[in-house]
């Protein structure tokens, strides 16, 4: 009989305090915080298209003379300052090591750059560049999100000549021309993708001599020299360049 109300009462004991035990608060471990991915950090490597708008100003030069001669045996025809308006696109790429942006940038340009003068009773040249291009290189630093660089390269465009005499007979050329351009600017990204510059740059497309045949029957020769400088101002968009993905860990048991 005692055995059995010995029993009983550690029954009730367990029961009890596994009741008591149920009733207190619970206390489960707090949430884990997670902060926020940090942003990306920011970089010029990769490929980049856009525009630019701008104007241009230069000047054309020449000398005419008789055929089978040189410049030296005729006369000079002086200078004057063709100007326009110029805009187009660009495409590009860029590498950054630190600090140091180094890349190759292409563009084409539509332009209104024309100009003309008279050679008193002698008649009048006049010059025009409908269209124009580049390839080039680019060097530059980064100090946070502007670049300063520098740019230089090869420059192609069809200059286009007219010589008209007094009577109103008229010569015109339009070689392509190559020439080498050089200049700089400071480009700044408003966003990873977006950027927008500034450049200067001046271009030397050479020397051409063309015959004058019809003005003067093949008897004489014009020898012309164009350069020009440019100001403008454009945007550019660069495509997110892809982060090597690390192997997966293999667990080991």
């Amino acid at each position: 009989m005692f055995r059995k109300s010995l029993l009983s009462t550690a029954a009730l004991v367990v029961l009890g305090g596994s009741a008591f035990a149920a009733d207190l608060p619970s206390r489960s471990a707090p949430p884990v915080y997670a902060p926020p991915p940090p942003p990306p950090i920011f970089s010029w490597t990769g490929v980049y298209i856009g525009g630019q708008i701008g104007y241009e100003w230069g000047q054309n030069s020449g000398a005419i003379f008789p055929t089978g001669t040189g410049p030296g045996a005729g006369a000079s025809l002086g200078t004057y300052n063709p100007s326009g308006v110029t805009g187009g696109a660009h495409i590009g790429y860029n590498y950054q090591i630190n600090h140091f942006v180094v890349g190759v940038e292409g563009d084409v340009n539509g332009s209104s750059y024309h100009g003309s003068t008279g050679f008193g009773g002698l008649g009048s040249e006049s010059t025009r560049t409908d269209i124009d291009g580049s390839i080039r290189g680019r060097v530059g630093y980064a100090w946070d999100r502007a670049l300063f660089y520098a740019t230089g390269g090869a420059a192609f465009a069809p200059v286009s000549n007219t010589f008209t005499s007094a009577a109103g007979f008229s010569d015109t050329t339009s070689p392509t021309r190559v020439g080498w351009t050089v200049g700089g600017g400071v480009e700044y990204a408003i966003t990873n993708n977006w950027s927008l510059r500034a450049e200067y740059r001046y271009t030397d497309y050479g020397h051409s001599t063309n015959v004058l045949s019809n003005t003067t029957g093949g008897a004489l020769a014009i020898r012309t020299h164009d350069t020009d400088n440019r100001v403008q101002a454009g945007f550019s968009y660069k495509f997110d360049t892809p982060v090597p993905m690390a192997p997966p860990m293999l667990a080991k048991y």
